[in-house]
């Protein structure tokens, strides 16, 4: 399951080739065949991570290029940042509007301290509905804003602690074989010594 998975975001991420000949890209794709770029480290992977969902949150449309851009500068890993916008898609997106919302919607309260004075001053109607739509949709902006920083933040950390604790398990592995090999090893010096 895990190399399926593996496999299948292989085949999804841009590659260095794919994004040198996207004419959007051509005036500063030399800058994106920087080698430093496209290799998972320890400091590029949370940093592209955090930038991709960033940018999966905060624009609706060309998220993929803004995380890219926000890659150089960062030296962040630009295929990770890239695939990580993905958490919002067409499939997604409903639910990221409901939830920045309620988001949005809990931390300013609009309902308690705008709803009220919008509706004293505004007529039933037209005008009505458009305050209504204006208002919903800037709590729904506030809470994408909260959700593009909040789950940066949270992806940059999590995605660091994870980084870290892969790498603690291939050294424990790979200390765990070796340490196997040297018992193994003085079995055979103490069976072949009698």
């Amino acid at each position: 399951m895990k190399k399926r998975l593996i496999d299948w975001t292989r085949g999804r991420m841009p590659t260095r080739e794919g994004m040198a000949d996207n004419r959007f890209l051509a005036p500063i794709a030399h800058r994106f065949l920087s080698p430093e770029l496209w290799r998972f480290t320890r400091r590029s992977v949370p940093r592209g991570v955090a930038l991709g969902l960033f940018a999966a949150f905060i624009v609706p449309l060309g998220q993929i290029f803004l995380a890219a851009f926000l890659a150089l500068p960062t030296r962040a890993n630009v295929p990770l940042a890239a695939a990580v916008t993905f958490v919002t898609n067409p499939f997604t997106v409903p639910f990221w509007v409901v939830f920045a919302n309620r988001v949005g919607g809990a931390l300013l309260r609009a309902d308690y301290y705008a709803g009220a004075p919008l509706s004293d001053h505004i007529d039933n109607g037209w005008w009505s509905r458009m305050g209504q739509f204006f208002e919903t949709a800037g709590v729904t902006a506030f809470g994408f804003v909260v959700l593009a920083v909040g789950s940066a933040i949270i992806g940059y950390f999590v995605s660091g602690w994870l980084w870290r604790w892969q790498v603690g398990r291939r050294r424990r592995h790979a200390l765990s074989i070796r340490q196997e090999a040297r018992i193994l090893a003085r079995e055979r010096q103490a069976g072949s010594g009698d």
